[in-house]
C-alpha cells in the first residue's frame, strides 16, 4: 500500500509540475537598446492545437503557463506583431528567450539584421562586411550602415542597419562567438546559443538563419553573402577565428569577385511542395487575396530556395501591395536564379519591374541604370521609352 501511494504521490508531483511550468518572453526594440516593446501581441502555435496569444506589458515581458503541454520545439510556431513594426515569426524553442521588433524601413534599398542568443555564450558579435567598411562593436558605422545595438551578456538583441545597399557591391555577414574567442575547437556557438539572425527589408522579415545544432567546430559562422545583384547567398560555413583581423580576413575573402559559395542541393520532395505552394499562391493572387500569395510564395521559397518562379511572383505581389522595397529584393533574386531558354525575357523583365519602381520613388538614376540593363537582354521600344524619360529627367 505504501509503494502504491508512493507512486501516486510522485505522479501528482510531476503533473502538478507540468501544469506549474511557466513561458516568459521579452519584445524589446532592435534598434534602441534595452527599450521594452509594450502591447506587443505574441502568439504561440502548434500543428492540432488551438492557438495561444498573451500581450506584452510595459517591461515588454509575457509570463505565460508553457502552452502545449510544455512542448518547446521545432513543432512550435512564434509570432510577434504590433503595429509600426515587421511581423517577427520562428520556429521553437523559444521559452525564456528575449527577442526584437525591428520598426518598418521606409528606404528602398535599406535591410537590417538582427542577431538573438540563449544565456550562453554570453558574448556573441554581429559582423557585417562590405568593400571599405567592416561593421561590429569596434567599428560601429561605416558607409550608409551602423550597429544600432551591440549586447555582452546574453540573449541580444544585435542590430545592423544598412541604410542604402551599395549597388553592385557583396556584403558578407558573420556571427562570432567572442566569449570562446581564445578556444580552438570550439562548438558553443552551434551546440549552446540557439542563435537566430533575422533579416528585414521594407515591413517584412525576408530571410531567418538558426545555428545549425551539429557541434560544429568553430567560433566563426559565416551565415550569408548578398551578391552584387542584391540576392542572398546562404553560407552557413564554421571555423576557428582567434582575433578580429582574422575574422576581417575571413569575410573579406567573401568580398572577392573570384569566391564562389556552392548552392545547396534541394531534395525532390521538397521541389514538388514547393511548386504545390507556388500554385497556391497563384490562385491566391488571382482570387484577390495578396497577402495570402505572399504567404504561400514566401512558404514555396522556404521548401525550395531555388524556385525562381516563386520569387518572381512574390515580387508581384509585393509591388502590388506597395511593399516596394521587398519587391525589389524579389525581383532580384528571380533575375538570378532565372535559366532555360526563357532566360533573358525573364531577367529583362524583373530590371523593368526594379526600373518602374525606382521610377516611382523619383530615383532617376536609379531607373535608368535598370531600364538600360534590361534593354543590353532584350529589344523592346518600352524600355527605350523608358531610358529616354529618364534621361529627361536628368537633364541629359
Amino acid at each position: 500500500m505504501k509503494s502504491i501511494l508512493h507512486v501516486v504521490v510522485a505522479v501528482l508531483f510531476c503533473s502538478s509540475a507540468v501544469l506549474a511550468q511557466q513561458t516568459e518572453i521579452q519584445v524589446l526594440s532592435a534598434v534602441v537598446k534595452d527599450q521594452a516593446i509594450a502591447g506587443a501581441q505574441v502568439i504561440f502555435q502548434k500543428n492540432g492545437e488551438a492557438s495561444v496569444t498573451a500581450t506584452t506589458d510595459a517591461r515588454g515581458k509575457i509570463k505565460i503557463t508553457s502552452p502545449f503541454g510544455g512542448v518547446d520545439d521545432a513543432s512550435v510556431t512564434l509570432i510577434i506583431k504590433k503595429e509600426g513594426y515587421s511581423t517577427l515569426v520562428t520556429k521553437g524553442p523559444v521559452k525564456g528567450l528575449t527577442y526584437a521588433l525591428s520598426p518598418t524601413m521606409n528606404t528602398l534599398d535599406g535591410l537590417r539584421v538582427v542577431l538573438h542568443w540563449n544565456q550562453n555564450p554570453l558574448d556573441i558579435d554581429s559582423h557585417l562586411a562590405y568593400p571599405g567598411s567592416h561593421i561590429y562593436f569596434e567599428r560601429k558605422t561605416g558607409a550608409q550602415a551602423n550597429l544600432d545595438v551591440d549586447d555582452t551578456d546574453g540573449y541580444g538583441p544585435e542590430t545592423i542597419t544598412v541604410i542604402k545597399k551599395a549597388d553592385g557591391k557583396r556584403y558578407v555577414y558573420a556571427v562570432h562567438n567572442y566569449t570562446d574567442m581564445e578556444q580552438t575547437g570550439s562548438s558553443g556557438l552551434s551546440s549552446e546559443s540557439d542563435a537566430k539572425v533575422f533579416v528585414y527589408i521594407g515591413n517584412t522579415l525576408i530571410k531567418s538563419y538558426l545555428v545549425p545544432k551539429n557541434n560544429a567546430a568553430g567560433n566563426l559562422w559565416v551565415v550569408f553573402m548578398i551578391d552584387e545583384g542584391g540576392a542572398f547567398v546562404d553560407i552557413n560555413k564554421f571555423s576557428d577565428a582567434g582575433s578580429q583581423e582574422v575574422v576581417d580576413a575571413r569575410l573579406q575573402r567573401y568580398l572577392l569577385p573570384s569566391e564562389t559559395v556552392a548552392g545547396s542541393v534541394t531534395p525532390q520532395a521538397n521541389i514538388t511542395q514547393s511548386i504545390a505552394a507556388n500554385k497556391k499562391g497563384e490562385a491566391a493572387y488571382h482570387a484577390g487575396n495578396l497577402e495570402g500569395s505572399v504567404e504561400y510564395y514566401q512558404l514555396a521559397i522556404e521548401l525550395d530556395p531555388n524556385n525562381g518562379q516563386a520569387y518572381s511572383n512574390l515580387g508581384l505581389s509585393f509591388q502590388k501591395l506597395n511593399r516596394e522595397a521587398e519587391a525589389l529584393w524579389a525581383n532580384r533574386k528571380a533575375i538570378t536564379l532565372a535559366h532555360g531558354p526563357a532566360m533573358k525575357t525573364t531577367q529583362a523583365s524583373s530590371y523593368y519591374n526594379i526600373a518602374k519602381i525606382y521610377e516611382s520613388k523619383g530615383q532617376w538614376e536609379d531607373a535608368l541604370s535598370n531600364y538600360t540593363r534590361a534593354k543590353q537582354l532584350k529589344v523592346n521600344p518600352v524600355y527605350d521609352n523608358a531610358i529616354k524619360r529618364m534621361n529627361t529627367k536628368l537633364g541629359r
